[in-house]
């Protein structure tokens, strides 16, 4: 398939289509950084400078992909939605559809996104797709079901005038997972930034990957390892993380602090992407799942389809694939760098602030690692 990719950030798309012989005709992406990488590593693609630059959609794209902004959706952003600076940037994607062609679509972002004023965003998608004719589907799907040790739940949704999207989106179905109990005797990833109300903790591997903080500062999680050792992962590690090769965002930038968190943190997952790319080229029936009509004032399911003919609510786990992911023990090497005592000693006076109630022993081990660091004054 020839694809055009927008928002295209470093390529984690697009790498998942080019893995499975799809060709990345155009990239766009504001962010001069990501373009950078994007010329990198594809370097057989036209490169644009932003979405909004761009007179047409080839006609001979057959699939557009769009991870479009998501700090206005997020959890953690300012919730302003659709109507945010960055995350209403998605109009140019529909400005450019009502030019012409009726590519079939392939869109990521964040699952808050079905939460955040009652799922306005999502209400906004889909009735501009409908408005252009596209049937469409969505499923949120975790980055664990596809051989990651990350905890990453993402919405992905399919728009089409050629193809049943639920066909692409709700052929494979895994299950819901067993839930996992947190213990000393596993690893336990955890944002060390967090604590007081939240602990955001993942078993034998590591909680989202977030963007950095405003000057670039990384604010990777960290990992508690059986041993006692509290490790954050290399950016090599991250990348790999995501699914990308080690070393993909390793260029040369004329930055004071390295881009290149804030890139990991906001990249499609490539085995994800991977996945979507694999189904799209060769969609599967749809499965037998549970499903109902979707009123007009119901809250947004984890997965659900539709087009202007009605709403349907569909019963899909986020585990798309069987794919067991490595443990995290796997990504650990000598790049992995021992969290600061003043980080562990604020994560730790949070966690005592707060009165969560977290797994047995992991206070007492973060606490005994924080002994050892206090005499080296690791800051």
């Amino acid at each position: 398939m020839r694809m055009v990719g927008l928002y295209a950030g470093i390529g984690g798309f697009e790498l998942g289509f080019e893995n499975l012989g799809h060709r990345p005709m155009v990239l766009a992406d504001k962010d001069e950084h990501c373009r950078l990488v994007l010329g990198k590593r594809f370097a057989n693609s036209t490169i644009e400078a932003d979405v909004a630059d761009l007179v047409d959609i080839p006609a001979s794209a057959q699939v557009v992909t769009a991870g479009f902004p998501c700090q206005n959706l997020s959890m953690a952003g300012d919730k302003s939605g659709l109507s945010g600076s960055k995350s209403g940037d998605i109009r140019h994607l529909f400005e450019l559809l009502r030019l012409g062609g009726r590519p079939t679509l392939a869109i990521e972002n964040v699952y808050f996104m079905l939460h955040l004023d009652r799922g306005a965003a999502m209400k906004s998608l889909v009735n501009d797709l409908e408005a252009l004719g596209y049937s469409w589907a969505y499923r949120v799907v975790n980055t664990t079901s596809f051989g990651l040790p990350q905890r990453r739940r993402r919405v992905f949704l399919v728009a089409s005038t050629t193809l049943d999207p639920r066909e692409v989106l709700f052929a494979d179905e895994c299950g819901a997972a067993a839930k996992s109990v947190p213990n000393i005797d596993r690893p336990i990833g955890f944002y060390w930034t967090e604590g007081r109300f939240g602990m955001g903790l993942a078993v034998d591997g590591i909680p989202p990957l977030k963007v950095a903080s405003g000057l670039g500062i990384p604010s990777a999680p960290a990992v508690l390892f059986p041993d006692g050792e509290v490790l954050t992962p290399s950016i090599e590690s991250c990348e790999a993380l995501q699914g990308f090769p080690r070393g993909w965002t390793d260029l040369n930038y004329s930055t004071k602090r390295s881009p290149r968190w804030s890139m990991v943190g906001n990249a499609v997952s490539v085995p994800a992407a991977r996945w979507l790319a694999g189904r799209l080229g060769a969609p599967g029936e749809m499965l037998t799942l549970p499903s109902r009509p979707l009123a007009d004032e119901s809250r947004w399911p984890d997965a659900a389809y539709g087009s202007s003919d009605g709403h349907f609510a569909v019963d899909a786990s986020e585990r798309p694939l069987c794919v067991t992911a490595p443990s995290i023990e796997a990504f650990r090497d000598g790049s992995w760098k021992p969290l600061s005592t003043r980080a562990l000693r604020g994560y730790l006076s949070r966690a005592h602030a707060g009165g969560l109630r977290f797994p047995e022993g992991f206070l007492d081990a973060l606490q005994n690692a924080l002994a050892r660091q206090e005499p080296l004054k690791v800051d």
